[in-house]
């Protein structure tokens, strides 16, 4: 039985969409967030294949000034910090807390695996928002010096962890990653926040678990 539930945190755990003002006063257009956040993945991966690296609040700000530069927009490192600030200051989806509360009841282990780096001298995103008590572990993709979907980010949680990667469920917001941790061995299990649905490409990227929030997914591992 799949035991460990692995979390990715951007979106699926803390609430992106409180970064819209940060973009509406910098760029005049509260849209510009999702193309900045859609960029940010796309080159976090294009790093990961060429086998580049930098960590992800750098490449988040790199993301930004390209996205003014495009755009014609003049953006001062006074509204790059903002971002910086409110990406450490993301609030919880009203439904993470009941569904967490739900999952560790039903005696899973529940740890996080974010592209965001972390600091031991300072308090996580996670934290930030309340929920850092939840987890027995938070794992960065940062000393793999990759991104995911790449295979050994999910597979070095495997390791840390002593466990295999069928014994581990990916909980995601975005297809991809599930994607990424199905191909390490792992099942996924997709939360389809607005904006993310399933990719109906084939049978082999399909995640094992479809859920509206955390406490839908409580509901569906409970009756497995």
């Amino acid at each position: 039985m799949n035991r460990v539930l692995i979390f990715d945190v951007n979106e699926t755990l803390l609430d992106i969409e409180s970064l819209t003002p940060v973009f509406e006063e910098a760029y005049a257009d509260p849209t510009a967030m999702r193309e900045w956040f859609a960029q940010l993945v796309l080159y976090s991966m294009t790093l990961t294949v060429s086998k580049q690296y930098v960590d992800f609040f750098t490449l988040g700000r790199a993301v930004a000034q390209m996205l003014a530069d495009i755009r014609g927009v003049d953006i001062t490192e006074a509204h790059l910090d903002r971002l910086a600030s409110a990406m450490s200051q993301m609030p919880a989806h009203p439904d993470v807390e009941d569904g967490l509360q739900s999952l560790r009841a039903q005696g899973f282990r529940l740890v996080t695996l974010t592209n965001s780096p972390t600091n031991p001298h300072r308090p996580s995103p996670l934290d930030n928002a309340g929920l850092g008590g939840y987890f027995e572990r938070q794992f960065s993709v940062d000393p793999c010096r990759a991104f995911k979907p790449d295979p050994g980010v999910y597979l070095q949680v495997c390791r840390e962890l002593e466990v295999q990667p069928d014994e581990c469920v990916m909980v995601a917001a975005h297809v991809w990653d599930t994607i990424g941790a199905q191909a390490a061995g792992m099942r996924g299990a997709l939360i389809t926040r607005p904006g993310n649905a399933v990719l109906q490409a084939s049978e082999t990227v399909l995640p094992h678990v479809t859920a509206t929030d955390l406490q839908d997914l409580a509901r569906q591992l409970g009756d497995a």
